[in-house]
């Protein structure tokens, strides 16, 4: 009787699944079938998989654009995890008149989309170019820097800050380390699934960047998968195996992140909320 009642739960459950898969189901099997084979909506594997990733890599630097996703991609995680850990820490541990302030302005930023930001961005990093190239347009610093760390990161930090115990803090106070010596000896050993859950959400915002990327890089051994799938579906007529293939072989290293990552996300998540 207990499970009949469950069953009704169970079969949403499975409905639900089942959307959430199909779109990564069908992404799979159109790489492996012909363009017209995809636009007549077939739903068998085929037999094309080896010929689309053939002709992706005649059409497309494949290799140099998924070394320039994952550059850009683990130095803004890196960066973003050491930035807004810092920060939610600081905001959260420390006691200040003003930071509550600080931290509500901070959170109104989240307010303002990228798109009202992007031509005073690339006016600064334009003229960036000429004084400091290394940090003007065309460089992984360009689409780093503006990136790397969000109010929602440091909003994330500070939430699960406030589970951390205190008497760990002034346990190694006594024992006379410094500030800096808390943070990176207790505080961070101890975030664990917290930094896990971070730098998932952080490397695969990056490495699924569009729209920054696409105007501050501007030479083709410059740009990232992300620009270079979206090449292949511009032309008259598009093969849109190859563009399946692409997009699976874009797919894969944040999948196979996030699923290596999958419990310390969860648990971070949920250390968050609480």
């Amino acid at each position: 009787m207990r499970s009949l009642r469950r069953a009704p739960i169970y079969i949403f459950l499975s409905i639900v699944a089942f959307v959430s898969i199909f779109p990564f189901l069908w992404m799979i099997i159109s790489a492996t079938n012909l363009s017209v084979d995809v636009t007549q909506g077939r739903m068998l594997p085929g037999t094309a998989l080896f010929d689309n990733i053939r002709k992706l890599t005649e059409s497309i630097n494949l290799v140099p654009a998924l070394w320039n996703t994952l550059k850009i991609a683990l130095t803004t995680t890196v960066l973003a995890l050491l930035v807004a850990s810092l920060a939610g820490y600081g905001f959260e541990i420390y006691r200040s008149k003003a930071k509550d302030m600080v931290f509500n302005l901070l959170l109104l930023s989240m307010m303002i989309p990228f798109a009202a930001l992007m031509v005073p961005l690339y006016q600064m990093f334009s003229k960036l170019s000429a004084a400091a190239p290394l940090i003007g347009v065309n460089t992984v610093a360009a689409v780093v820097l503006p990136t790397f760390t969000t109010a929602f990161l440091i909003f994330f930090f500070r939430q699960s800050s406030k589970m951390f115990p205190r008497e760990l803090l002034e346990a190694g106070r006594i024992d006379g380390l410094s500030e800096l010596g808390l943070f990176f000896k207790i505080y961070m050993p101890t975030m664990k699934t917290t930094y896990s859950a971070a730098a998932i959400i952080t490397f695969m915002s990056s490495w699924n960047n569009y729209l920054w990327p696409l105007i501050v890089l501007q030479t083709p051994e410059k740009r990232t998968i992300p620009l270079l799938i979206s090449n292949l579906g511009s032309s008259y007529s598009p093969d849109f195996g190859v563009i399946m293939a692409a997009v699976v072989i874009s797919t894969l290293p944040t999948a196979l992140v996030f699923f290596l990552m999958q419990k310390q996300f969860v648990a971070g998540m949920v250390g968050s909320v609480k």
